[in-house]
């Protein structure tokens, strides 16, 4: 039965319509599975070799203690990007299919997911070094794998229990980051108690059994979960709620278009989908400090990092209109809607949220000047064009948001590439990199920040003509839009 779900499945993504875009985004997530998988790989090797030669220390020990850090962030990414592959399942429930069988499938296609067996591409040349090279007990590294791994399936059904928790999740990385700071000044040493929870994985015989208990009992109840969830009108019951209007008072004194900032502003309010996005665009303000330790050497990574500190809000929110009004477009379009005023309300959030972070990401100035500056060019560049463009590249994004969605584990699936929108990325990106990059080369960081504010005060000064094209095209695309969205 189970193979011929697969077969099924198969066929499904063979024979849909969108065939070409799906097989480009599967080919760029094999890349992007091989690019990980290599990075995996050759950690172990980093880490043993800089442990022995460099640190003369254990390789386990090291690894121990800051596995609590790894343990944080594997949870953080799962909650964010791993997907459950239940939707394309359900339409099986109206078969003479029993719904423990179509519940077992999903569990083991959540089995071997690329987050769960890609951290064996670590573990095992890991083991094989601490065995053939280390000359460490073998049947202890063993049972120390075992019990690492099995923390790795522990986070993937914890991932399906905290769905919709992101307070929870937010909570633990937020307390996590605390640690990491208090370790950083060694006020309080979180390694010091993750060493010796995981070395005892090693040290001590049956210590790995904790684990792994601790994984069946979450996988027990992340079943139970999923099947207690598994229904085709599931998230359509209505809830009983207590009403409550609200208004900017304010905003009505812009017309049609202060109408539909309210609207929007009350959709960020409500809906779990737009808080997420809201919450990964604060996220994006914390990007300069990954990579802050690289040095900043090349100007094109540079502006890269600040597009992205000061655009977290644009690229998590913009490229998604008009999807986050899909499930009442189809309505919106008999009404007449000025395209222009319901654009620019859009425009305007995205404004102002640049702008808010524009000033936010004024403590890089704690860290360095001249990467403040990269990010106020790059803010520059966001608020009077890459803001354009980002509404452009929304007119070709056709995949509906259930804004009633209970969480994102249990939505649908489908992905949103577009061809149309990749290569709307070199004006997005690579101009302005390029810009920067030989005006700073050339002439200074002064120059190179102007060039991009020059960039930036030509698009607000063309911004009536710049929409009229936006609006050219969104109407072009208006009704293979609503095509899309009636299929949900």
């Amino acid at each position: 039965m189970y193979w011929r779900l697969l077969q099924l499945e198969f066929k499904n993504f063979i024979r849909n319509p969108q065939f070409g875009a799906n097989l480009a985004m599967k080919i760029l997530m094999f890349f992007g599975m091989a690019y990980f998988s290599a990075i995996f790989a050759a950690l172990p090797f980093i880490l043993y070799f800089f442990a022995k030669k460099k640190l003369h220390a254990d390789p386990i020990l090291l690894f121990s203690k800051y596995f609590i850090y790894y343990w944080a962030f594997d949870l953080l990414i799962r909650y964010f990007m791993q997907q459950m592959p239940t939707q394309n399942i359900k339409p099986f429930l109206t078969l003479g299919i029993t719904k423990k069988k179509l519940v077992n499938y999903t569990l083991l296609k959540i089995l071997f997911n690329f987050f769960n067996w890609g951290n064996l591409l670590f573990l095992l040349p890991f083991a094989g070094l601490l065995i053939f090279d280390g000359g460490f007990a073998a049947i202890h590294v063993i049972l120390f794998t075992i019990g690492i791994f099995a923390i790795f399936y522990f986070n993937n059904f914890l991932n399906i229990l905290l769905n919709g928790k992101n307070a929870v999740v937010i909570s633990v990385f937020g307390l996590m980051a605390i640690f990491g700071v208090l370790e950083y000044y060694k006020i309080i040493e979180l390694s010091q108690y993750s060493q010796k929870i995981f070395y005892s994985f090693y040290q001590y015989p049956g210590a790995f059994l904790l684990p792994v208990i601790l994984a069946i009992l979450v996988a027990y109840l992340a079943y139970q979960e999923i099947y207690k969830n598994f229904y085709l009108d599931k998230g359509l019951e209505l809830k009983v709620a207590e009403g409550k209007t609200e208004n900017i008072a304010f905003l009505n004194r812009y017309g049609v278009m202060g109408t539909f900032i309210n609207n929007d502003i009350r959709l960020l309010k409500r809906s779990k989908a737009a808080k997420s996005a809201v919450i990964m665009s604060i996220f994006f303000l914390f990007y300069g400090l990954l990579t802050f330790s690289k040095g900043y050497e090349n100007s094109f990574m540079q502006l890269f990092t600040g597009i992205f500190v000061t655009g977290g809000f644009m690229l998590m929110f913009g490229q998604r209109v008009p999807s986050w009004d899909s499930s009442y477009y189809p309505l919106m379009m008999t009404q007449n809607v000025p395209y222009k005023q319901y654009l620019k309300a859009k425009w305007a959030l995205i404004v102002m949220a640049i702008f808010i972070s524009i000033i936010l990401s004024s403590a890089y100035l704690l860290i360095s000047w001249e990467f403040y500056l990269t990010v106020l060019a790059a803010g520059l560049y966001n608020l009077g064009v890459n803001s354009y463009i980002t509404l452009l590249a929304g007119a070709f994004n056709k995949k509906p948001i259930d804004l009633n969605s209970k969480a994102k584990s249990f939505g649908a699936g489908g992905n949103n590439f577009n061809m149309k929108i990749m290569l709307l990325l070199l004006p997005q990106m690579i101009l302005p990199m390029g810009v920067f990059a030989v005006a700073k080369y050339f002439f200074g960081i002064y120059p190179a920040v102007g060039s991009l504010a020059i960039l930036g005060i030509i698009g607000f000064i063309l911004r009536d003509k710049v929409f009229d094209i936006i609006v050219k095209v969104y109407k072009t695309e208006k009704y293979s839009t609503l095509e899309a969205f009636k299929k949900v």
